[in-house]
């Protein structure tokens, strides 16, 4: 099936304004009765779902992906105009673009997708708002998930320190500096070869669809800030938590799917999640990294849409 171009998909975006940010987005499909909301990972943006939103819509939902605040082409906000960008304002933009944007044509509950960050947020989602949610999808989740949660907020004096420490550090660090050597360098690149397993999947539509949020003047502030804010973000926005919150009250079907080859969020973290957690179904994509969705769209597609199929018991 013919993926999305970069340049057809922001060619047939649209803005939205939320909290005075400018927010991109996408959606194909929009009649069709039941809503997809796809959410990318760290550096990447709407776009790298390229190989899926065709085949969602063509299987009859109204698919809709987002630029996240801080990367593609929406705002890039620095810590003075939003002061920290975590998976707790991602999820807040989320919240407002379901009820502001995907409610006036669907009142159905909403599939989750997410990559890796995306995946994040989206957990974070379906604890803030379990009633708008009938299932989510991660690929893979890239939080640290421990057996027991233990407030560590808690100890006020020691936190106090580490926020403070943590603060001078990010105020020190030479951002814009960093993210300049990173272009010239073809870190970014070198990144990508990280993190897929097969490499003839990362083409030049792929490069530029990172380069170019990063080339924009404002990219090294909202940089800061998502480094502030998920450094400092509290012990209710990690996974362990969350994932908590999720098992004692609201056990939203939930499906992970895993490359074996992802190199930055091993497999058995997710075997982890996995056994800590019975309600939540693993599957494992062979000789794939850390964008399944993208390096084998295929399977991850069909992957995805077998197990939705069976969450609204279509035949």
């Amino acid at each position: 099936m013919k993926c999305i171009s970069t340049e057809e998909y922001y060619l047939n975006s649209n803005n939205w304004i939320w909290r005075g940010f400018r927010v991109s987005w996408h959606v194909k499909g929009i009649e069709n009765k039941y809503p997809i909301l796809l959410l990318h990972g760290f550096g990447a943006c709407g776009a790298h779902w390229r190989n899926n939103i065709n085949y969602f819509e063509n299987k009859g939902y109204a698919v809709y992906s987002i630029d996240l605040i801080g990367f593609g082409k929406s705002a890039q906000p620095g810590t003075k105009e939003i002061s920290r960008l975590d998976n707790g304002v991602w999820c807040d933009q989320v919240i407002d673009f379901i009820k502001e944007i995907i409610r006036p044509n669907s009142s159905e509950k909403i599939i989750l997708i997410g990559n890796s960050l995306g995946s994040l947020v989206a957990l974070t989602c379906a604890v803030t708002i379990p009633s708008e949610i009938l299932g989510m999808i991660a690929s893979p989740l890239p939080d640290r998930v421990m057996a027991k949660y233990s407030n560590q907020n808690g100890k006020s004096s020691f936190h106090s320190i580490r926020v403070l420490i943590t603060k001078i550090i990010f105020s020190l660090i030479p951002i814009n500096l960093i993210l300049y050597l990173v272009k010239k360098a073809g870190l970014i690149e070198l990144g990508l070869k990280s993190a897929y397993y097969k490499k003839n999947k990362i083409d030049n539509q792929l490069i530029k669809m990172i380069k170019d949020p990063v080339r924009r003047k404002s990219s090294g502030k909202a940089l800061r800030a998502m480094s502030l804010g998920m450094a400092l973000r509290n012990e209710k926005l990690k996974s362990t938590y969350l994932l908590n919150i999720l098992d004692k009250q609201n056990r939203i079907p939930f499906l992970l799917i895993w490359g074996d080859k992802d190199r930055f969020i091993p497999l058995f973290l997710g075997k982890m999640i996995a056994n800590l957690y019975s309600w939540v179904e693993l599957k494992i994509i062979t000789d794939s990294g850390h964008c399944v969705h993208d390096e084998d769209h295929i399977r991850f597609n069909k992957t995805s849409y077998d197990w939705i199929k069976n969450l609204r018991g279509i035949k």
